[in-house]
C-alpha cells in the first residue's frame, strides 16, 4: 500500500464559519468522492438517508466514482453495500483493508499490523496507562480481553487475554459473516487471519488524551487514531491510515489527489482529508478535523454530504451547458 507519509500534509487553512455553506468549489471537475461513514454520511441513527443515497447515484452516473473510507470492519459494511455501485469497494479498518461490497464484503487486500509489533504495543500501552484492556481485530472478526467492552457481542468472539489473542499459534473461529465456511463457493481471501487492527480502551483517560499519550509512549511501532466519543484508541501497521490506502486506490485509476473531494468528521480522517484537492469537515466534526479541512459542510444529520455533491453536480451541468 502507498504511505500517506510520502506526501506532506499541506497546512491548514482557515475553517468556514460555521452553517450550512460549502466552500470551496474543488480547482477541477472531481472524478472520486472519498467519505466517512459515521458521523459523517450516515445519521446518527446509522441510516442512510434518501437525499444521500439519490446524490451518490447522480454522482456515479455523472462518472465521478464514489468510495466510503471508514474505520468500520468489513462486517459492518451492510448500511452500505446497496450504494456502491460501478466499482464495489469500499475502504475499511481506517485504511487497512479494501472490501468488495458486491462479494458480500470480501477483503480483496489487506495491510496487517505484524503480531510481534502489536504485543509491542500492548506492552507499552499497559505501562503508560494501567487499566488499558484490549480487542483484536482479524480479517475473520473481533476477540477480545474480558475487561474490554465490545460495541455489540460477537458470538463467534474469543473472550481471552491479549496474548493469548496475539499469539503466533491463535487460531480464531470464522466470523459471524461466514467468510471461509463450507458453503462459500471460494476459499477465503486471507486464510491465515491477520490482524488488521487492534484496538485500546481506557474506562478514565479522556479520549484525545490518550490518543496523545499512546503515541508518545508507542508511535514508533503503529499507527494511532480514534473515532469513538470513548477513550477507545484504533491501532493499524506503520504508515497505515485512510489516506494512503485511498492514494493507493487513486493511483491505480490514475486519479489525481486533485480529482479527489473528502469528507470527515474525526481525527482518524485527517489524513485523508489533508491529502485530498478538496476537503469537507462537517458542523458536527473534531476541532482538529476543522482546522484540517478547506471547507465546512452541514451536519451529518442535515445531510451534509449530499448537499456538497448536489452543488458539484450543479456546477457540473452548468460548465456543460456553457460550453460552445
Amino acid at each position: 500500500m502507498t504511505d500517506a507519509s510520502a506526501t506532506p500534509p499541506r497546512a491548514a487553512e482557515p475553517a468556514v464559519a460555521p452553517g450550512p455553506a460549502v466552500p470551496p468549489e474543488p480547482a477541477v471537475v472531481p472524478r472520486l468522492i472519498a467519505t466517512d461513514l459515521d458521523g459523517t454520511l450516515l445519521h446518527d441513527d446509522k441510516t442512510v438517508s434518501e437525499r444521500t443515497i439519490a446524490a451518490l447515484a447522480a454522482a456515479e452516473r455523472a462518472g465521478i466514482e464514489v468510495f466510503f473510507v471508514t474505520g468500520r470492519p468489513a462486517r459492518w459494511m451492510d448500511v452500505v453495500s446497496d450504494h456502491v455501485h460501478g466499482h464495489g469497494l469500499a475502504i475499511c479498518a481506517n485504511g487497512a483493508a479494501v472490501v468488495d461490497l458486491h462479494r458480500g464484503g470480501r477483503i480483496v487486500e489487506v495491510s496487517p499490523l505484524d503480531q510481534a509489533l502489536a504485543r509491542e504495543v500492548v506492552d507499552a500501552l499497559r505501562s503508560a496507562a494501567p487499566g488499558t484492556s484490549f480487542a483484536v481485530e482479524r480479517t475473520s472478526g473481533i476477540h477480545y480481553e474480558p475487561q474490554y467492552p465490545p460495541l455489540l457481542l460477537d458470538p463467534a468472539a474469543v473472550v481471552a487475554p491479549v496474548e493469548k489473542l496475539l499469539a503466533d499459534d491463535f487460531v480464531a473461529p470464522l466470523g459471524p459473516d461466514g467468510a471461509g465456511s463450507a458453503a462459500d463457493a471460494e476459499p477465503p481471501a486471507f486464510p491465515d487471519q491477520p490482524v488488521i487492527k487492534l484496538l485500546a480502551h481506557h474506562p478514565d483517560l479522556e479520549p484525545d488524551a490518550f490518543l496523545t499519550l499512546a503515541r508518545s509512549a508507542a508511535g514508533d511501532l503503529a499507527s494511532f487514531t480514534r473515532s469513538s466519543p470513548t477513550a477507545l484508541l484504533e491501532i493499524s501497521g506503520p504508515g497505515v491510515s485512510k489516506a494512503g490506502t485511498l492514494a493507493h486506490c487513486c493511483a491505480e485509476r490514475g486519479i489525481s489527489r486533485e480529482e479527489v473531494v473528502a469528507f470527515g468528521d474525526m481525527p482518524n480522517d485527517i489524513e485523508m482529508l489533508s491529502w485530498a484537492g478538496t476537503s469537507y469537515a462537517m458542523a458536527n466534526a473534531h476541532p482538529e478535523v476543522l482546522a484540517a479541512t478547506t471547507g465546512r459542510t452541514a451536519s451529518n444529520n442535515e445531510d451534509g454530504v449530499a448537499l456538497v455533491i448536489e452543488r458539484i453536480l450543479q456546477r457540473c451541468a452548468e460548465r456543460g451547458a456553457a460550453r460552445p
